[in-house]
């Protein structure tokens, strides 16, 4: 993981465009967002990526947000490469969420707190989220829960990432900067890290919802997350 990490560092300082950099920023950025309902095809996050524009095909609409967030997102994952040395914190996830919601049209709403908790109460489906008067509370438990474990391994990161699924500190952007947390502690402690992709959505979702009572629907499928960036890394990374 250390040598992936500085490929990934590599990549993006050289302006590489063919190798794990492009691919993690791209694949990660088109399925986190497409998730949360972005109807930016694969071709359009690549083409952003590249060349920061979109050739739309003819009568195709294209949501600003759309590709503010995308926009948003590979900065968010460079932010988070650079404080892969630090450990996970408030100010840190806070700054995620603020990269990740900035500029959009949430953001001109005072009622947002962009890059701060919520200050309404809201929901996942039908499920309560922590009330805004007691995430603060949560938010420093659950941190101070996982920042104790000595050794961390996957079961400790997808636990840490239902608990932090379930508080939905944020406005909004709680399972991309849940999403974007999850690679940077599986970098952070040696574990291959993963994309969760569109095709999976109903698995991951299911998987949150039911961690409680059984532990395997998330678990095996961040597994099999795992087991295709594993192929981007044979394939990219030098002798891995």
């Amino acid at each position: 993981m250390e040598k992936l990490a500085a490929q990934l560092l590599a990549e993006r300082e050289n302006k590489y465009r063919g190798g794990i950099y492009y691919i993690t920023q791209t694949e990660m950025a088109y399925n986190s967002n497409r998730i949360e309902g972005s109807r930016l095809s694969r071709e359009h996050t690549a083409s952003l990526f590249s060349t920061r524009s979109i050739i739309p095909n003819e009568g195709e609409e294209i949501m600003a947000d759309d590709i503010v967030e995308t926009m948003n997102h590979f900065r968010a994952f460079d932010f988070m490469l650079d404080t892969i040395d630090k450990p996970l914190s408030e100010d840190l996830i806070k700054k995620i969420h603020g990269i990740l919601k900035a500029g959009t049209s949430d953001s001109s709403l005072p009622w947002f707190n962009v890059g701060d908790y919520k200050t309404i109460g809201n929901i996942v489906g039908t499920n309560e989220t922590t009330p805004p008067e007691r995430v603060p509370e949560e938010m420093d438990r659950l941190l101070e829960k996982y920042n104790s474990i000595e050794t961390i391994i996957l079961d400790d990161i997808l636990q840490f990432h239902v608990s932090f699924e379930k508080i939905h500190p944020f406005q909004d952007g709680n399972g991309r900067a849940g999403r974007l947390i999850m690679f940077r502690e599986c970098l952070r402690a040696h574990i291959t890290p993963f994309i969760i992709d569109e095709r999976h959505k109903a698995y991951y979702y299911r998987g949150i919802a039911l961690y409680g009572e059984e532990k395997g629907y998330l678990t095996d499928t961040c597994l099999s997350a795992q087991d295709r960036y594993t192929e981007y890394m044979k394939r990219y990374v030098p002798k891995i």
